[in-house]
């Protein structure tokens, strides 16, 4: 179980053209749908899922604090 309050930055390293459209979704629902695009958010199950399914995409980082 992640730690409460613990978050991670996600950037979106590759494009979503030609990808499958659940993967263009996924990028959506995190927030990155143009390159270089990062956001900070809650590491919870659901996101780590959601970052697995388009982990060739993004570039993951802990965020420290």
């Amino acid at each position: 179980m992640p730690e409460v309050g613990k978050r991670v930055r996600v950037t979106q390293v590759k494009s979503g053209i030609n990808r499958l459209e659940d993967q263009k979704q996924t990028l959506i629902g995190l927030g990155l749908n143009k390159l270089n695009r990062t956001r900070e958010l809650e590491d919870t199950p659901a996101v780590r899922g959601m970052i697995r399914k388009v982990a060739h995409l993004v570039k993951v980082e802990e965020v420290a604090g």
